[in-house]
């Protein structure tokens, strides 16, 4: 949810602050860019630049800027990890253990499969209470729509605690706070 645009102590926006100016009680920026994370917008910033994000928020909608924010936020905190590929990186990274982990899965489907196979004598207790069904991994699948010339992802994977940068390759199994989950 997008917060005021400035504190109880008169704080200016982390935009506004970056960028050494007053902010103005319409800043754009605001709502976006609470003073409590500087690196949110020093990162945009680097990747965007702040005037093609001023332009990018005025031809949106407001109800649509939020999570165009968050968009442009995760893809520059994945371009200052990962210069080269950034969010595609994270996204091929992803795939590779989605595809892994589906042929682990399959490996002890099998296993299940010929262990159920071999110790079908009748009454065995295993084929009473453990009859074995072929498992799927589900994929993920986060729903992307086209808003200007950006992507917006419209729904956040399970896990993500609304932090634009929790489900990246290099924070899984770590929570926000960089302990080990």
């Amino acid at each position: 949810m997008a917060s005021s645009s400035t504190n109880t102590y008169n704080s200016p926006c982390a935009a506004c602050k970056f960028l050494r100016r007053k902010c103005m009680p319409g800043c754009i920026f605001a709502p976006y860019f609470p003073p409590e994370e500087p690196h949110k917008f020093a990162n945009v910033h680097k990747i965007f630049g702040a005037s093609n994000v001023t332009k990018l928020l005025n031809e949106l909608l407001p109800h649509q800027r939020e999570d165009a924010v968050n968009s442009l936020a995760y893809e520059a905190e994945a371009r200052v990890r990962d210069p080269v590929y950034g969010c595609v990186g994270a996204i091929s990274y992803l795939q590779r253990q989605v595809h892994k982990l589906q042929k682990e899965l399959d490996a002890a489907n099998a296993d299940l499969v010929h262990y159920g196979l071999s110790t079908s004598a009748p009454g065995n207790l295993v084929d009473l209470v453990c009859q074995p069904q072929p498992l799927q991994l589900q994929q993920l699948n986060p729903v992307y729509r086209l808003s200007g010339a950006s992507p917006v992802m419209t729904q956040q994977p399970r896990g993500t605690g609304g932090s634009y940068g929790t489900f990246l390759p290099w924070n899984i199994g770590h929570d926000q706070q960089g302990g080990e989950w």
